[in-house]
């Protein structure tokens, strides 16, 4: 006897767009089975996102701002670089580094190259906090995706990245 042929689980999406094609027959909802289900899988992300920075006694933003002064190394950024890195303004910028110069998580100094630039460098508090988070993050995406395969991941994260690429730049300036 032949195998039954596999049914997928319906979702909540699967409802949601079932109850579309009854109220209207004539809208095409197919977008919404990929972006509904990114929308919701990002509710998820971010609740795990928040336990892994309050976790580490962080904010969102100051976790933004302080991995990317992770990711530099040991250089100094400017605000600008920040400000490009983080996508905030300027009186955001200089408001989110004095809070966290406050904190004791940044130091905020003159370039010595340039006497009129600033320079922001994490302080070993912050790196202990940044790193404290991101290690609690990548635990709760790891588990996230747990119900895939590892190339069911990779397949994934490729889909997505072709996708994003019409939407950003592929080789974002340097800063």
């Amino acid at each position: 006897m032949p195998d039954a042929p596999s049914v997928s689980p319906r979702d909540e999406v699967d409802r949601i767009i079932a109850g579309w094609a009854q109220a209207r027959t004539d809208l095409d909802a197919a977008p919404m089975a990929v972006f509904s289900r990114i929308s919701r899988l990002s509710r998820h992300l971010e609740t795990a996102r928040r336990a892994a920075f309050a976790a580490a006694g962080l904010e969102g933003w100051e976790f933004d701002m302080l991995s990317a002064l992770r990711r530099s190394g040991d250089s100094a950024l400017s605000p600008g670089a920040l400000m490009q890195q983080t996508l905030v303004t300027s009186g955001t910028m200089t408001t989110r580094i004095t809070k966290l110069v406050e904190r004791g998580l940044v130091s905020r100094s003159r370039s010595p190259r340039d006497g009129r630039g600033v320079e922001v460098r994490l302080l070993p508090e912050g790196v202990e906090r940044v790193d404290l988070a991101m290690e609690s993050l990548l635990a709760a995406e790891r588990e996230l995706l747990a119900p895939l395969p590892g190339a069911d991941q990779d397949v994934l994260a490729d889909t997505l990245r072709r996708l994003l690429l019409t939407f950003e730049a592929e080789d974002p300036p340097e800063g």
